[in-house]
């Protein structure tokens, strides 16, 4: 039987190894370098998102990529932390002028200043992650089949919810956040079928794509009242989707917990959370994860060697570029068959018999 909700992904219960090689201020920022002992000439560089490098999710990952790169072949990397989405194009011509050979971008909100500075500086490579619009030979898109990863993990928070209830919210209401969201669903979904249940999805409308957003990427208060709005509809396993926004809800979740004893759980994305915030792990029932760090370091090495490609590297279930992380301190909570069931899941996206699809992908 083929199902056809949308687009997810599940590396077993693998940390994800994307293996599959690839082929601030308004005024010039200070940036940061990491050196090895061989040296090069060649300086990779990159510009975050108003996340900021510690956000313990897709900056931080970028930039770690960035640096195992840039020690490989023997760099100087170089790095600007933006303070808000003003400086996107003022951060990346900073890095133009300290003559970077490669400039990677991170995230789909520098798309607009990526373009631009891409079609000025045709000599510099550029990267892109979590974006696939601008097409041109000095850019090379760097994105994730998400959907499908989350589509497990919709599944395995379904199979654990003990409320009947688990939801999602999201920062920006943008496709790198709502493919997450599309995959969570339609894991939901799938379970519900499969198991004839009828667990509720609260936060996100797959259909209509509406739901809750915090307006941005920053935690604090907006983030907090998010998850507490999930919270008060009964939903046990929440994923927020959009980097430090989860250390928001880990407030009200933990908040929740200690007055109610529910043992409430989060479902981390991008990096394997439970390892990235220790202070928070006890929360993290798994995580849906991205392949960043692996395939930017892989990125900066092509470069590197003048091997260059404006073709977009695509981190799916089959390349390991996406994946579900374990489950941690909860692998002995879950059900007994959820292993099995979810393996076989991840074996039927990639050979096909089981097609996702989310219309937020980046790689249609």
């Amino acid at each position: 039987m083929t199902i056809s909700p949308r687009k997810a992904v599940f590396s077993g219960l693998a940390i994800v190894g994307a293996t599959a090689m690839l082929a601030g201020c308004g005024t010039a920022p200070s940036a940061t370098s990491t050196k090895s002992a061989a040296k090069s000439s060649y300086v990779p560089c990159m510009v975050s998102d108003a996340g900021g490098f510690d956000d313990k999710s897709f900056n931080q990952l970028g930039l770690d990529g960035l640096k195992e790169g840039a020690s490989a072949v023997g760099a100087t990397s170089k790095q600007v932390e933006s303070a808000d989405q003003t400086v996107y194009a003022s951060n990346i011509t900073s890095l133009v002028n300290q003559k970077c050979n490669l400039i990677i971008t991170v995230g789909f909100l520098l798309a607009d200043a990526t373009k631009a500075a891409a079609k000025a500086n045709p000599s510099v490579d550029f990267a892109t992650i979590d974006d696939a619009s601008t097409v041109a030979d000095n850019v090379r898109p760097i994105t994730f089949n998400t959907s499908e990863a989350a589509f497990l993990g919709g599944y395995a928070a379904a199979s654990y919810s003990k409320s009947g209830v688990v939801g999602t919210f999201g920062g920006a209401q943008i496709p790198t956040v709502t493919i997450f969201m599309d995959g969570f669903a339609d894991g939901v979904a799938y379970y519900n079928e499969q198991k004839k249940k009828d667990v509720k999805l609260v936060g996100w409308n797959v259909k209509t794509q509406k739901g809750v957003f915090t307006g941005g990427f920053d935690a604090g208060t907006a983030a907090k009242q998010s998850a507490q709005t999930l919270l008060d509809q009964d939903a046990d396993v929440i994923m927020p989707v959009g980097g430090p926004i989860y250390q928001s809800a880990a407030q009200a979740v933990k908040a929740k917990n200690a007055s109610t004893g529910d043992g409430i759980t989060l479902v981390g994305v991008d990096s394997d959370t439970y390892e990235t915030d220790p202070s928070n792990k006890s929360l993290f029932l798994t995580s849906v994860e991205k392949g960043i760090a692996p395939a930017t370091k892989a990125v900066v090495e092509d470069s590197a060697k003048g091997k260059f490609t404006k073709t977009p590297y695509v981190g799916t279930l089959k390349n390991d570029g996406v994946g579900l992380a374990p489950f941690h301190d909860y692998d002995s909570k879950i059900d007994s068959g959820l292993k099995d069931e979810l393996d076989k899941i991840k074996a039927g996206i990639i050979d096909g018999s089981i097609t996702v699809d989310s219309p937020a992908s980046l790689t249609k």
